[in-house]
């Protein structure tokens, strides 16, 4: 409105005086037993934005380790590659040797035309490190890619892209996003988008002890504060972190808290190495980290000469 005024067109600018709510981002929401249940009873989502756990991302992509897009899944949910992203990496972006992958362009969807176009913003052109496992998985894609442009001949199209369609076409990104979709719904599993599998990229790193700047650095973000959107505290991750800052606050002093009940009984070893590893911070199945805690506080509980030294 004010460049129409600039340009006479309008004499006043009629939007001066609107006053418009704060857009709000919503909170990207684990999938977590007791919401899964409360999604299949009433069929409504926690959030719109919904990540899976770690054992959901696991489900999913074995279940589609044999389909052509598995690499294209695999490099999102790991590395977190917006999805024209994946599907305008360029071979010629690609190194696998030294593990490293450059966006440098996106495939952008006008109605249902596919066109080439810069990243989203400057920060999108960035350099992303990829895991051994994320490295293998391109490789393979690579050699069955030959293979397909052998078997294709003459008709096949040669685009240069990482992704791309049987007979070497560009991928259409709304093509993915509706596989995508088939493929999760086909073991059960509880909806997400395709772009949440970004979300939960984010957040797998932040379990993994990637600060909010590594995170911005890897989803190609202008400002931590979105990084900070995509992020979601995993529960098993916020229970050992509970833990921990629960042991940093040194004790004197017992009470019905910091006290453990009298057992009857000498508890056997197996019983032992579960209460020394939630004491460590880790549950029992050692899916949680240890997380480190000062090297020296004092103990729980007095001694029975320390409270008698106390009463007198």
């Amino acid at each position: 409105m004010n460049a129409a005024i600039a340009l006479q067109l309008i004499t006043f600018n009629p939007a001066s005086h609107v006053e418009l709510k704060a857009g709000r981002r919503p909170k990207a929401l684990v999938w977590t037993e007791k919401r899964i249940v409360h999604w299949r009873r009433t069929g409504e989502k926690p959030s719109p934005v919904m990540v899976w756990t770690p054992e959901h991302t696991g489900l999913f992509l074995d279940h589609v380790a044999e389909g052509w897009l598995y690499a294209l899944f695999h490099l999102v949910a790991f590395r977190g590659l917006r999805r024209g992203e994946a599907c305008g990496q360029r071979w010629t972006d690609t190194h696998l040797e030294a593990g490293l992958l450059t966006v440098a362009k996106q495939l952008v969807v006008n109605g249902w035309e596919v066109y080439e176009d810069d990243p989203k913003t400057d920060a999108g052109a960035r350099t992303i490190a990829l895991d051994a496992n994320t490295v293998q998985a391109l490789k393979r894609h690579r050699a069955q890619q030959d293979r397909d442009r052998e078997k294709w001949g003459s008709a096949w199209a040669e685009t240069g892209r990482v992704f791309t369609r049987e007979n070497g076409e560009l991928l259409h990104p709304a093509k993915v996003t509706r596989r995508f979709i088939e493929l999760y719904e086909e073991i059960g599993l509880p909806p997400v988008r395709l772009h949440d599998l970004r979300h939960g990229a984010a957040t797998l790193a932040h379990a993994a002890g990637a600060g909010l700047k590594d995170i911005q650095e890897m989803l190609g973000h202008s400002s931590i504060t979105t990084s900070d959107t995509y992020t979601s505290l995993l529960p098993e991750a916020d229970l050992a972190i509970a833990e921990a800052a629960a042991r940093l606050v040194p004790r004197a002093r017992t009470t019905p808290e910091n006290t453990a009940p009298e057992a009857d009984a000498e508890p056997d070893d197996a019983e032992s190495a579960e209460a020394e590893s939630v004491l460590d911070g880790a549950d029992p199945s050692g899916k949680i980290r240890e997380i480190n805690s000062p090297s020296a506080h004092a103990p729980l509980t007095q001694t029975a000469s320390d409270e008698k030294s106390e009463a007198e």
